[in-house]
């Protein structure tokens, strides 16, 4: 049965859709000696794929790890630099894939996998997994910030965010610390957003993707996932909504 290729190269462990398809726009990707494009399609049982002049190989042992990320660590398989990725921490063998990236000063949960499939349905917008994070700002909000942080706020270039849940979890000396819980993750979104409102961002740290959450993780601690708590991400955003 014929395919889009990105399906194909996602199951086989390659990454995640968008991932995969950088690869084919990066001509290197080949179906049958040919220069793959991101509309070629394939039967992974009959046509030869390559990538970077190798066989693709079959579907690799599914591999799910929940990782708690600490601040001053890259979220990505690999460095430019010297600096420590979140792959140095899991000392396991084959390709693995952040999914749900923090920036280099947020800690939190983080998924790695080499699951495309699953990569795909929970960062892409049109799934609308849900993010929790609990945020401490350096100032009390007011209910006028609180209210227009849950409407949406216009960032800097221009785009609107999407509406969000935020509430004050508790106050700290002259900060607060807050939950908010998104749908969308844009790049230092968190930070941008109460700084746009007056209100800095000092820590950020992720509690749950979809229904998987953090738990007892602390920074550099991993596990590896039930088969229950896989098939819950799997099954969606309704099964953690389900139980709130």
């Amino acid at each position: 049965m014929e395919e889009r290729i990105q399906k194909i190269m996602a199951r086989a462990g390659l990454g995640s859709r968008r991932a995969c398809e950088e690869l084919i726009a990066a001509g290197r990707v080949r179906v049958n000696g040919k220069v793959a494009s991101l509309g070629t399609k394939a039967d992974a049982a009959q046509d030869k794929i390559e990538v970077d002049g190798r066989p693709l190989s079959g579907s690799e042992a599914l591999v799910y790890i929940a990782l708690y990320k600490p601040r001053g660590v890259l979220s990505a398989a690999s460095s430019p630099d010297s600096r420590q990725t979140v792959r140095d921490l899991v000392p396991e063998s084959g390709r693995l894939y952040p999914v749900g990236r923090l920036d280099f000063d947020s800690e939190g949960l983080i998924l790695l996998t080499n699951d495309g499939e699953l990569a795909n349905q929970l960062t892409h917008p049109r799934y609308g997994h849900e993010k929790e994070y609990r945020v401490l700002v350096a100032r009390h909000p007011d209910e006028e910030q609180m209210a227009t942080w849950r409407r949406g706020v216009v960032l800097e270039d221009g785009y609107r965010t999407q509406p969000v849940q935020v509430r004050v979890e508790g106050l700290a000396g002259k900060g607060a610390w807050l939950r908010v819980i998104m749908r969308e993750g844009r790049k230092r979104q968190i930070r941008e957003v109460g700084t746009r409102l007056g209100l800095p961002v000092v820590k950020i740290i992720r509690i749950r993707i979809g229904s998987l959450k953090v738990g007892s993780l602390k920074p550099r601690e991993w596990r590896h996932l039930t088969p229950q708590e896989v098939k819950d991400l799997k099954g969606g955003k309704r099964s953690h909504e389900q139980k709130r």
